[in-house]
């Protein structure tokens, strides 16, 4: 669920933006009494996704507008299929079909791409896939939900959700241990702390401070085996994460080698949008 106060915010921008002159062709070409009914068209298989995104945008404009789900989020359509309906007056479905598109096309290209990977994970295994916070600047609350409905587990939300400690912090810090130092005594007590490495000896440098999470910055997949079989007799166990350098095809050798977490930006920064059609009829 996307709370209605969030989705309403990002969804009145977004007209905002579209409508901020009116609709011109719309208000010249077309009778304010005419009314319409138009079908949102999957061009290919994909996860639905973003049905009271959809429905919100048409009702913004206009509460007139009646919006039907015919797939559920996160449910599989295949090409051809009819994943919403909209019936209402003509001019405010017209004003209403870009925006709306725009939204519904990113969020269910990004849950399409995380199913893709949740689905290279090997039965068996315990691996799960995340997202990051590399996401479109205003859109994170949808495009997390996405990744939700495709599948994935939501990483932190930002900045404030957690302590994680990147290679600039070690840096900025003095090293890992004074940075793992530092965030204990001034993170809340319920905030574990994750700790990047991109080396062996880090990994160390990380355990030995204590680190709860540590994040496999760009490893092999030799030295991600090297780093599970190093954890697993530590008590309390750290959860490793693999990051960076990730792709779909590395999915099931990262997660055979017993990684965690596999946290992946492509998931929101790369995945192509959705291609749905709206089919416009009177």
């Amino acid at each position: 669920m996307i709370a209605p106060p969030l989705l309403d915010a990002i969804v009145d921008r977004a007209l905002e933006e579209d409508l901020a002159g009116g609709d011109l062709s719309g208000e010249a070409c077309v009778d304010a009494e005419t009314q319409s009914h138009a079908a949102a068209v999957a061009r290919k298989a994909v996860i639905a996704c973003g049905a009271e995104v959809f429905r919100r945008v048409f009702t913004r404009v206009d509460p007139r507008c009646m919006v039907e789900t015919l797939v559920p989020d996160g449910k599989e359509a295949p090409a051809g299929t009819t994943l919403w309906r909209v019936r209402g007056p003509a001019r405010a479905v017209l004003a209403s079909e870009r925006t709306a598109l725009n939204l519904v096309q990113r969020m269910t290209g990004i849950a399409t791409v995380t199913r893709r990977y949740v689905d290279a994970v090997p039965k068996g295994a315990r691996t799960r896939i995340t997202d990051t916070r590399k996401t479109t600047p205003g859109l994170r609350v949808l495009e997390r939900y996405a990744v939700r409905m495709g599948g994935g587990i939501n990483h932190r939300n930002d900045l404030g959700s957690a302590v994680m400690i990147k290679d600039n912090h070690i840096i900025a810090a003095g090293g890992i241990s004074r940075a793992v130092e530092r965030a204990r005594a001034h993170a809340p007590h319920t905030s574990r702390i994750e700790v990047e490495v991109d080396s062996l000896v880090q990994l160390e440098e990380a355990i030995a401070a204590g680190a709860d999470i540590i994040l496999l910055d760009n490893f092999s997949t030799e030295d991600v085996a090297r780093a599970v079989a190093r954890a697993k007799d530590l008590s309390p166990r750290p959860i490793l994460e693999a990051s960076g350098g990730i792709t779909l095809e590395r999915i099931p050798e990262l997660a055979l080698a017993g990684v965690d977490v596999i946290s992946v930006g492509a998931l929101t920064h790369s995945a192509p949008a959705a291609d749905i059609g709206l089919d416009f009829q009177l």
